[in-house]
């Protein structure tokens, strides 16, 4: 039994006459004759009384009649649905994110717009560090992440760089240098400073250490916080110094205070990872999100 065969017998149990039929569906009465009659036979019983002005549906027919029409819609749902799954508009997409990246208005706000263009896709997000994000994505836990990228990465990783985000100075507000606005790094010498651990943050730790090597001194780490958000909480506690992503700005506690960096710019660079094999709908669709907030 075929779909035309349900359309067929539809078409007719509502026209009521093989001629109509036949027309509504566009196909000659002689095979919409046939195609019932092979209806009938496939079933093994009689579903049209044929009479003078058309046809009747017998109890047979009168039976069959829900459960075709129930039938052609389901076909129709299912093909709507693999449509829609096509289109990235319903599915899963499971996306990791840095405890720092989610203060960045590019992360934050491209979250918030793929929600608001397909609120049906179930959305699971996953906050760790850059390299337990990695580790994740290569053995395909998750579908795509926001890190912190290394200088290398894995050859089987596609990197979608997003705009670099400048670093600032965090210090205890009670510190010898919070009164100036801005300061070089060079007056960072022989400060302890706050850092997450170098495993976790792939390259933004050697970046940091290189850029106080090139100010003329060396990176002294004398506490170690899991993510750079609990870096502030230390340095509001006056366990020390930090530099931190500017976006992390944004967490206002008493205690603490950023001053831009005098000289040379510090940066901390971010990008959508995923898996080279890893193409579908749901994460073409995300990558979009970022190629049009380029564009914008």
């Amino acid at each position: 039994m075929e779909l035309r065969h349900l359309r067929y017998f539809l078409a007719l149990a509502d026209a009521g006459n093989f001629t109509r039929a036949a027309a509504k569906l566009g196909i000659g009465q002689p095979p919409l004759s046939q195609q019932i009659r092979d209806l009938e036979t496939e079933i093994g019983v009689q579903l049209f009384h044929r009479v003078p002005h058309g046809a009747e549906l017998t109890a047979a027919g009168q039976a069959f009649l829900p459960e075709a029409q129930a039938a052609i819609d389901a076909a129709e749902r299912a093909k709507l649905s693999a449509q829609r799954a096509n289109r990235g508009e319903t599915g899963r997409l499971s996306l990791g994110f840095t405890a720092s990246s989610a203060f960045n208005v590019h992360v934050s706000g491209t979250i918030r717009r793929y929600r608001g263009r397909w609120p049906e896709v179930r959305l699971s997000l996953i906050e760790m560090n850059s390299k337990g994000l990695m580790e994740r994505l290569m053995r395909g836990e998750i579908d795509a992440a926001f890190i912190r990228p290394g200088l290398e990465n894995p050859r089987e990783v596609r990197l979608k760089m997003l705009e670099t985000e400048r670093m600032v100075i965090a210090l205890p507000t009670g510190h010898r240098l919070a009164a100036a606005e801005r300061l070089p790094l060079s007056a960072l010498a022989g400060e302890h400073f706050i850092l997450f651990p170098r495993v976790a943050g792939l390259s933004l730790y050697d970046d940091i250490a290189a850029a106080c090597r090139e100010a003329g001194f060396e990176l002294v780490v004398s506490q170690e916080a899991p993510q750079i958000p609990s870096v502030v909480n230390l340095v509001a506690a006056d366990l020390g110094v930090s530099i931190v992503p500017a976006s992390i700005a944004q967490i206002k506690l008493d205690g603490v205070v950023y001053r831009e960096i005098d000289g040379p710019p510090l940066v901390a660079r971010l990008g959508l990872a995923m898996l080279k094999s890893q193409r579908s709908p749901v994460t073409d669709n995300l990558m979009s999100l970022l190629a049009q907030s380029e564009g914008g």
